[in-house]
């Protein structure tokens, strides 16, 4: 083996650490060895511990493959490399190399190499056998690492949908007895005309209470950046918001302070501003008892959403109700997942799924802290303060299509 390709596989053995995952270890693998130990082929295994099998990584995918038994490392007459020294095949014929990936844990893969070209016997010299050795202990680290990331990864995830799943049966629970239990009621003979509507709009707000829990689960599940902004007067929305907010959340006033200059257009996607909004007025309703005023204030200032940026124009929001507030020991939390406090029903998504909206929008949501001293007129319950940019979203972003609508 030529000296400069000696110098170009010590290189490749510092850089394998720096692959970002499997794939991308497997596509610098089998690119630049071949290349540099003058072999036509490189196949990179990962040994699967629960199915007793290799599986290959294949460039440009993130899912392994499994291998057939007899391909690969399962065959005959091939050169092994083990301890620094390289074996030679019990019979005459050979295929090529094998170079086992032993970790702390045992054998994590294989690094199959093929026949050199022109063949030669044995297909590495000793020295070259050392740089195998000492690449293949730096491949089965990097392999070992991202298996237990994976490990972990995939552990989190089933924790966490075991807890949502856990969750949503709980609360769902309620709510299906309460329509279960009033619609066998509609099979008594002397039910009146009243009572059956009054026992239907019970059902109704039980079917929207599961449609918002399952609406919630969803979109903490899918991830954010599915919005559609468009040009809207802020004025006339937020109004149109407080309104629904009163229809479907009952025993909430609304309280509206709206400063705001006219005309005054801001780029909003709004059925996903008004759900953020409403997560944070149900949560209110919840922590009032069912019932009680829930203030929205808004006006317009130039502030940052970043403090490292230049202020711009921004929608101001702030939402407090007249509950006993957040919990000292909570407020950290608040924004996390599953995280409720004095509450009977809910996922514990709401504050997790409007935060998510808002920064979607480029804007951010924050938890004000408590008022030091009570106003009479004022709430000193939770604050919430919102600040979302009214200009349009930029023209050069990936999703700017899809925000356009």
């Amino acid at each position: 083996m030529k000296s400069s390709h000696l110098h170009a596989l010590r290189r490749l053995t510092d850089r394998v650490l720096e692959a970002p995952d499997l794939t991308g270890l497997s596509e610098l693998l089998t690119r630049e060895l071949p290349r540099w130990l003058e072999v036509p082929d490189v196949s990179f295994l990962i040994w699967n511990r629960k199915l007793d099998t290799f599986e290959g990584v294949v460039p440009g995918r993130s899912r392994l493959q499994r291998v057939e038994a007899g391909d690969h490392g399962s065959r005959r007459g091939r050169y092994l490399i083990a301890d620094g020294a390289i074996i030679p095949p019990p019979g005459p014929e050979v295929e090529g190399t094998l170079l086992p990936l032993m970790a702390r844990s045992g054998l994590v893969g294989m690094l199959v190499l093929g026949q050199p070209e022109p063949a030669r016997l044995p297909p590495f010299q000793s020295r070259e056998v050392r740089l195998l050795t000492q690449l293949a202990h730096r491949v089965a680290l990097a392999v070992e690492n991202n298996l237990f990331q994976r490990e972990i990864v995939e552990s989190e995830r089933i924790a966490a949908l075991g807890t949502m799943a856990g969750m949503l049966a709980h609360d769902f629970r309620g709510p299906m007895t309460v329509i279960r239990g009033y619609a066998e009621s509609f099979l008594d003979a002397d039910i009146s005309p009243a009572e059956i509507h009054a026992r239907a709009e019970i059902i109704m707000q039980m079917v929207d209470r599961l449609d918002r829990m399952a609406t919630e689960t969803l979109d903490f599940a899918r991830g954010g950046g599915q919005i559609v902004r468009r040009p809207v007067e802020v004025a006339p929305i937020l109004g149109a918001i407080a309104d629904g907010l009163e229809r479907e959340l009952a025993g909430i006033e609304i309280v509206r302070r709206f400063a705001l200059p006219r005309p005054c257009t801001g780029w909003f996607d709004v059925d996903k501003l008004q759900r953020a909004i409403g997560n944070i007025a149900a949560n209110s309703r919840d922590a009032m008892k069912g019932a009680g005023r829930f203030h929205m204030a808004a006006r317009v200032e130039e502030t940052s959403v970043d403090p490292e940026q230049s202020p711009t124009t921004s929608l101001v929001l702030v939402l407090a109700d007249e509950g006993p507030g957040v919990p000292e020991d909570l407020r950290s939390r608040i924004f996390e997942p599953f995280v409720t406090h004095g509450k009977k029903r809910g996922t514990g998504l709401g504050l997790v799924v409007s935060r998510r909206f808002i920064e979607d929008h480029g804007g951010r949501i924050e938890l004000l802290p408590p008022r030091e001293t009570p106003l009479p007129d004022r709430p000193n319950g939770a604050r919430f303060k919102i600040v979302l940019p009214l200009a349009p979203p930029a023209q050069n972003s990936e999703d700017s299509g899809q925000q356009q609508g």
